[in-house]
């Protein structure tokens, strides 16, 4: 992040060299760019929002740069990556045209790509003249949305929800809170207006413009935490877990850790991870909220004595999550279904022989992929372990009805609520250990 000028289009730059150009994830490249504590904070969350606007529609954004060139771009360092968020400034996010272009030639003088400044102020001056016309308008789902993805997706869901999908990809999400105690009387209604938040069905707080989350009322007093709506779905499949042990494997960054513990369950959370265990720490910390914390590998964690319930949020290839997380449209590939197939097949295993004859089971992952949901328990079960579906009611907990599957586990879509803002896309399962096993 060094050679970047130290401003919001400087690392809005550094993001989309990193994302783009080295395979970074957007998450590790907005690390390094916080840690440079002289850029302030508003000017970063500037830098997040180019990005992010740049990421979300750049089929839309190559579309527009391919137009204007009459051949192959030029194979220089950053001239593509400055075209392509100066025309997010100019197409999407309402920049005047003075700003956008000035600051995008600018930016190739100060990065010795003086050579190009011309051809960039050509570009984007022209599709300032020409009305900012975006294009592929009427077709920007299917534009911003890589072949392998929107095919897998047609394929399971049909072309008609696909889409609806990737619409829900093109737009910011909402913040979305878990309530420490969400039954007592009303005080859900209560915290929804100290927050300026909407209640949706399933429990969450979310708002449509948080601000700064440190900030905002009952974040000191640990009254609540941040947590998508579908991520907080699938510990309610464990129901009444007060005073039972239960083991929340890949646990970090600790949100339904949180939830456990604020249930009553004596949690054991364990994650290979460090870094996001150090996170775990602090949110708990915040919350006053206790679990016994164990840094292992899935594969070499064994306790001396089973336990009454287990959640396997398993490593996945986090497709239900693009909407927060737009760079794993660009990162992600076939190969990596491939990988989180196999590494969720030798995790379970592990996680049933940990589990107490008759004890619940609750498998998850942030995927849309079909592969790692229910063909993975399907394949599961066919290989003979000693569970069942313990198949979820439709209406056995509040809000989840429209989101329960035939065989009883739950689907979320990112176009779920798409009237309040969406939510991750998720698949939950609840399996019961055989009595004698």
């Amino acid at each position: 992040m060094r050679d970047y000028p130290n401003t919001p289009r400087g690392h809005g730059l550094a993001l989309l060299d990193a994302v783009l150009t080295r395979r970074q994830s957007l998450d590790e490249a907005l690390g390094a760019v916080s840690g440079r504590a002289e850029l302030a904070r508003r000017d970063r969350a500037m830098a997040r929002l180019l990005v992010t606007t740049v990421l979300r529609r750049l089929g839309q954004i190559d579309l527009a740069i391919d137009a204007k060139l009459a051949k192959s771009p030029p194979k220089k360092r950053h001239t593509r990556n400055i075209l392509r968020q100066a025309l997010a400034e100019l197409l999407f996010l309402g920049t005047p045209a003075y700003a956008a272009v000035n600051g995008a030639v600018e930016l190739a003088k100060a990065l010795g790509e003086d050579r190009y400044s011309g051809l960039i102020n050509g570009i984007l001056r022209s599709v300032d003249r020409e009305g900012r016309q975006v294009p592929g308008a009427e077709d920007a789902a299917r534009l911003n949305t890589p072949d392998w993805l929107w095919e897998g997706w047609a394929s399971i869901y049909g072309e008609a929800t696909a889409l609806d999908i990737a619409t829900a990809h093109l737009t910011e999400p909402p913040l979305d809170l878990t309530l420490f105690d969400h039954s007592s009387g009303d005080e859900p209604d209560s915290w929804a207006t100290k927050l300026s938040a909407t209640l949706v069905p399933t429990g969450s707080l979310r708002l449509t413009r948080p601000g700064l989350v440190p900030e905002l009322p009952g974040y000191k007093e640990g009254a609540w935490w941040v947590q998508d709506a579908a991520a907080a779905l699938p510990v309610q499949l464990l129901g009444n877990v007060a005073e039972h042990r239960v083991l929340d494997l890949c646990a970090a960054p600790g949100g339904k850790t949180a939830q456990l513990a604020a249930r009553g369950a004596k949690v054991t959370a364990v994650d290979r991870s460090a870094q996001r265990l150090n996170r775990l720490r602090d949110n708990l910390t915040r919350l006053e909220l206790t679990a016994e914390i164990i840094e292992s590998d899935v594969a070499s964690f064994r306790a001396s004595q089973p336990f009454d319930a287990i959640l396997l949020d398993a490593p996945c290839s986090a497709t239900g999550t693009i909407r927060r997380h737009p760079d794993i449209a660009r990162l992600k590939s076939p190969r990596d279904i491939e990988k989180a197939v196999q590494v969720q097949q030798e995790m379970l295993p592990i996680a049933i022989e940990q589990l107490a004859p008759g004890g619940i089971l609750v498998y998850a992952v942030c995927s849309l992929e079909k592969r790692e949901g229910p063909d993975q328990i399907d394949a599961l079960i066919a290989a003979g372990a000693p569970v069942v579906i313990d198949p979820l009611g439709p209406y056995e907990i509040p809000g989840l009805a429209d989101f329960v599957t035939a065989e009883g586990a739950i689907r979320t879509l990112p176009c779920h609520f798409a009237e309040l803002g969406g939510m991750d896309g998720f698949y939950a399962v609840r399996l019961r250990k055989n009595e004698k096993s």
